[in-house]
């Protein structure tokens, strides 16, 4: 199998734009991430009806994602393919597979805009919490199509920042949601990618495409309650280069925020979250549009 390569400017420039970094509060932030996202994933795995002996790819592993959901229900006829960019990911999405004994599974570095994979070569492609955070992401999902062999499904998780309740309101919630915005405008990742995921499998082509929605309320002592929070502390130094805010603005609005979700008559919703997913047409008619 061909090794993935980068491209684009990112190429040129020797990097991968991921607009959260890959500090080790990040990646701790993402280990977390795969057990409270599960129930979504396992939705959206049921939803496809993903079957033994499928070959699956989990584009933007990162640590963990949802390699063992996938060894699982591939089983050992199956194969998974997990890939990310950042090394240290790799490395501990390598341990994550080993320690469970995914011996299904294979761990791989490369960039989910151009893979380098051979085309038509999985039954599933999946990313998840990966679109939000990258730019052009109709790009990634053009290559996840190309991945996809005929009648095969791409399936993508992505939030929706541009929908969320912090009540009581609080001035300090406002201003983390602006400078959490402008961060990520920086590196041109889209906030809104959740609303925009039927519309980016349907321009790629897919039929059968299918969404779902969650609005999720986390009680205090949840850590997906900061996610806001925590998301603005991994993209700091970015924050700070570009002069979005001081380090004395971030100190007092994080902890204000963070005062103020404590409280459990405080009611969190950081945003909404999106289910899509889509079938690769293979010469049948498509049995259903989007539901």
């Amino acid at each position: 199998m061909p090794g993935p390569v980068s491209s684009g400017d990112d190429a040129a420039a020797g990097r991968v734009v991921y607009s959260l970094g890959s500090s080790p509060a990040e990646r701790d932030r993402l280990r977390r991430q795969s057990g409270e996202l599960r129930d979504h994933s396992v939705l959206l795995l049921d939803r496809v009806g993903v079957a033994e002996g499928w070959q699956a790819i989990d584009l933007g592993c990162g640590p963990s994602g949802i390699l063992d959901l996938l060894a699982d229900r591939v089983g050992p006829a199956g194969r998974v393919v997990g890939l990310d960019f950042e090394p240290a990911n790799v490395a501990l999405a390598h341990e994550f597979a080993a320690e469970r004994g995914l011996t299904n599974v294979a761990v791989l570095r490369g960039d989910a805009h151009r893979t380098g994979f051979p085309s038509a070569s999985y039954d599933l492609v999946h990313a998840r919490t990966l679109l939000i955070n990258i730019p052009d992401p109709a790009a990634v999902v053009a290559e996840m199509v190309r991945l996809a062999r005929p009648g095969g499904w791409v399936a993508v998780l992505e939030p929706d920042a541009g929908e969320s309740v912090c009540y009581p309101a609080l001035p300090a919630w406002d201003r983390l949601t602006q400078i959490f915005f402008s961060a990520q405008q920086v590196d041109g990742a889209d906030t809104f990618i959740g609303r925009r995921l039927p519309e980016l499998l349907r321009q790629a082509g897919l039929v059968d495409i299918g969404v779902d929605g969650k609005a999720d309320i986390y009680p205090a002592g949840h850590s997906r309650r900061t996610i806001r929070a925590d998301l603005v502390r991994s993209m700091r130094p970015k924050i700070l280069a570009a002069g979005i805010a001081s380090e004395r603005e971030l100190d007092e609005v994080d902890q204000a925020v963070r005062e103020h979700l404590s409280d459990p008559n405080t009611l969190m919703v950081p945003n909404l979250l999106f289910l899509a997913w889509g079938r690769k047409p293979d010469g049948r008619a498509a049995r259903g549009s989007e539901s």
